[in-house]
């Protein structure tokens, strides 16, 4: 079952096309990373799932509710934090919680102390005297302490040090085994969001450009050299799942983004006869950057 659902989601401003044609799963259980640059629509994805915008064309489905019909029941089992949320800083962070805990019938107290004790909140300081890093932190315990079928997080660790950034991420990792937890987490920061999704999507230009186990995203991108390479006599013809391609004087380099392991290394001896084949895997950083040329590519190739 997927917890959200889009069909050819779009959001224009004007003649901006934030978003476009966005089809987009999540699945139920998973921990979801939606990644793309600076202005890439991540944050106008998150904000039509939430109701805070409404699509230009469309449609998206949450808890099995159009977006646009979300009410009480449905948002008292989703849980919300975004990098420029708005919290009552007046509060100590007790009165913060004691606020909120009400609010929600499937509050969970002993989740609440376990959330407390690994963010190390002091309850008796005000919001507005918390560091960037405790305030996310006390966000995301209001946020998760009511047990949300769906916790959406956008873009959470801008502007956290490394440590907070750390313990942020830990404090998920260990809370998510606690029970059945669905967790959208838009963001850039590569290397967190490797550490913490078993899903990626990956969102450039308000286009996605693929969305798929992070597994699965892994196992089929290869780096791969050729080097040694005699004069070819002409232009050699690669696959289109060979991106990033560089070549110079006896040497190519690309990334395989359909590796299919013995047949694909097959193909590259065929391709490049006496060349020194040599093929590693790659972290997703080197996955993102990959995509992301070889698009630019693509939209530098229509545009002239």
């Amino acid at each position: 079952m997927n917890i959200i659902e889009t069909k050819q989601l779009s959001r224009r401003y004007g003649r901006t096309e934030a978003l476009n044609g966005l089809d987009l799963a999540v699945p139920e259980g998973s921990m979801f990373g939606l990644l793309g640059p600076n202005g890439a629509g991540k944050t106008t994805t998150i904000k039509l799932l939430m109701n805070l915008l409404a699509p230009t064309s469309g449609t998206a489905r949450v808890l099995g509710v159009d977006s646009r019909k979300l009410g009480p029941a449905e948002m008292a089992a989703i849980g919300y934090v975004s990098e420029n949320q708005q919290l009552p800083v007046w509060m100590t962070v007790e009165g913060f919680i004691g606020y909120c805990r009400p609010l929600y019938p499937t509050w969970d107290l002993a989740l609440e102390g376990t959330l407390l004790d690994q963010f190390e909140l002091p309850l008796d300081r005000k919001l507005k005297h918390l560091s960037r890093g405790m305030l996310m932190k006390a966000a995301l315990l209001v946020s998760m302490a009511y047990r949300p079928r769906l916790l959406v997080l956008d873009e959470p660790f801008s502007g956290l040090d490394p440590l907070t950034r750390d313990e942020f991420v830990r404090g998920l990792l260990e809370v998510s085994t606690v029970g059945e937890w669905t967790i959208l987490v838009s963001s850039h920061d590569i290397e967190e969001i490797e550490r913490l999704c078993d899903w990626i999507g990956v969102i450039d230009s308000g286009r996605l450009q693929s969305a798929e186990a992070t597994d699965s995203l892994l196992e089929r991108h290869r780096r791969v050299e050729v080097a040694g390479l005699p004069p070819s006599g002409g232009t050699r013809v690669m696959p289109g799942s060979w991106i990033d391609r560089e070549e110079s004087a006896g040497l190519v380099r690309f990334v395989d983004s359909g590796y299919a392991g013995e047949d694909a290394e097959r193909l590259y001896r065929e391709t490049f006869p006496g060349g020194a084949v040599s093929v590693r895997p790659m972290a997703l950083r080197e996955i993102f950057i990959a995509q992301a040329r070889a698009q630019r590519a693509i939209r530098k190739g229509a545009a002239a």
